[in-house]
């Protein structure tokens, strides 16, 4: 696995992870997107061909969310619950993350481009003022090369648990020192400090920010109390 790193501006980039081989079928290319139901693959652009500048546009424009996961678009889709979990999640961060000035926390919206070229939106990402360079987002582009040192993602019914599994790869490939999973049917958050590894906590239990964030802590049945 790649070492961690910060932001992509730093003056030697880390080297790339092996590209996956090209799907020589229709299952295998739907397996490489995480096994997503059909519904959220955009065709328009065609598969294969999407770019960043797609993403944007999308997103500025018509106000959706939507992934590129080797120049194809995979559209997010965020419930209300989901939504109103993730808003939880960022004002109680950003309760502990503003008045130190230790960073910004961004929402689903925020685009993120990966090491290979995908963008991945994150529901709530929290970037070290720290780790940026000049201690700042880059205000001249949407979908900067940036690693958050925590991502959150608010499972949906139609997340895959293979669609998670390679989007955790490739956080932590890309630098992310924390991750977690909430489901909300189960009430539960799944704490990842590496992607092949966790710890899942239930209501009753105390999720922390760790080295990541330290100081922060919540209930973790007061974040899913909707």
């Amino acid at each position: 696995m790649l070492g961690r790193v910060t932001a992509v501006l730093a003056s030697t980039p880390p080297a790339l992870p092996p590209a996956a081989p090209r799907p020589r079928t229709a299952a295998e290319w739907l397996r490489s997107l995480g096994d997503v139901p059909p519904h959220r693959i955009l065709v328009d652009p065609p598969p294969g061909t999407a770019t960043v500048a797609d993403v944007v546009r999308l997103s500025h424009h018509e106000n959706r969310g939507v992934e590129l996961i080797d120049g194809t678009l995979v559209e997010k889709t965020v419930g209300l619950r989901e939504s109103i979990i993730a808003a939880r999640i960022i004002r109680r961060l950003s309760n502990v993350v503003e008045p130190a000035d230790l960073g910004f926390v961004a929402g689903e919206q925020g685009m993120i481009r990966m090491l290979m070229g995908n963008v991945r939106m994150p529901d709530v990402a929290f970037f070290r003022r720290a780790d940026l360079p000049g201690g700042r987002i880059p205000a001249d582009d949407p979908a900067p090369r940036l690693a958050p040192a925590l991502a959150v993602e608010v499972l949906s019914p139609s997340n895959t648990a293979e669609e998670m599994r390679l989007k955790l790869r490739e956080y932590f490939d890309n630098g992310v020192r924390l991750a977690w999973l909430a489901d909300p049917p189960t009430r539960t958050v799944r704490v990842y400090d590496g992607p092949d590894a966790f710890r899942s906590l239930g209501p009753d239990d105390t999720l922390d920010g760790g080295n990541v964030l330290p100081g922060f802590s919540v209930r973790v049945g007061d974040l899913f109390d909707v």
